[in-house]
């Protein structure tokens, strides 16, 4: 299991080298960076004295490592449009993301583990089509088009939930619907296949042979088994969830990192959105390492290799 854990981190830590990479090279994709600062009337004075002024005159290896260097000590940079250290501005907008994001995935397994298991129990029912349905319609839903029918039916014709704005617990109901029924389809389709497996098994015969309820050979059996891949999938979901939080915050006008993701590319406020795009990576690669261990420890066979 230590080889495998250190095997995983060796592997997370190339992909977050390889990440920060792309994330930096970023700013030359669109050209002269100090050409597209300075606008499209500055002179040629000007665009040069910003390419001093930033450090583009320098070779593009020695700013990568100049700027990884001070990545990882936290210090990304002074934000082009909002003149504040990016790093501070991307902690304070990152509060009202890891709300949204907590908020999501526990919504989201609330309501796609029960929905599993009823599907599985009872596979081809009515609880199976509609669990089916629910899946279909998620993966097939995009988000801005549910969030947008969510605020013309609760916020605007019933009056129910504002549309928008983070100031009280209501304002962050339909966020989390959306964001967290983004997750539920893979939630949901891996609870039914790993409950319909376990019912299917040994184990669960002779508990009912022994004359062991309904509820507890479902719960304390089965589930408990079934659950594993589940809890692994909902850690990878969560990266997915943070990163994936910009549609999500603009239509509802959350100002957290996401929405600050959607400024900072309509500003051309470029050491933001290298800052984000690296911050958002390491959120999946962390999580996605989590989930690699935890699996790893919940296998009886890796804990004992």
């Amino acid at each position: 299991m230590f080889a495998f854990i250190l095997k995983r981190l060796g592997l997370a830590l190339l992909v977050a080298f390889t990440v920060s990479f792309i994330s930096f090279s970023l700013l030359f994709l669109s050209g002269d960076p100090a050409a597209a600062l300075a606008g499209e009337t500055a002179s040629g004075e000007d665009v040069e004295a910003l390419r001093r002024l930033y450090g583009f005159d320098r070779p593009m290896m020695v700013q990568y490592g100049d700027w990884l260097f001070s990545a990882l000590r936290g210090d990304f940079g002074e934000s082009y449009y909002f003149k504040l250290p990016v790093a501070s501005l991307i902690a304070e907008r990152l509060q009202v993301t890891m709300t949204l994001g907590v908020c999501g995935i526990l919504f989201a397994l609330a309501t796609a583990v029960p929905l599993g298991v009823a599907a599985a129990i009872r596979p081809n029912s009515l609880i199976d089509r509609v669990a089916l349905f629910l899946s279909v319609a998620g993966q097939a839903m995009p988000s801005f088009w549910f969030g947008l029918i969510l605020i013309v039916v609760f916020a605007i014709q019933l009056g129910w939930l504002p549309p928008s704005g983070a100031s009280s617990w209501r304002h962050f109901i339909m966020p989390t619907i959306v964001l967290g029924y983004y997750a539920m389809p893979a939630i949901m389709r891996l609870t039914r296949a790993g409950m319909l497996d376990v019912l299917n098994s040994d184990y669960i015969r002779t508990a009912r042979a022994k004359g062991s309820g309904e509820m507890r050979v479902l719960f304390k059996h089965a589930l408990r088994n079934a659950i594993i891949p589940v809890v692994s999938l909902a850690a990878v979901q969560m990266g997915f969830m943070l990163g994936g939080s910009i549609v999500v915050e603009s239509v509802f006008a959350l100002h957290g990192a996401g929405y600050l993701a959607w400024e900072s590319i309509a500003r051309n406020d470029l050491p933001t959105v290298q800052a984000l795009i690296l911050v958002f990576s390491m959120f999946y690669i962390v999580f996605t390492f989590l989930a690699d261990v935890l699996n790893a420890w919940l296998d009886p066979r890796m804990r004992s290799a």
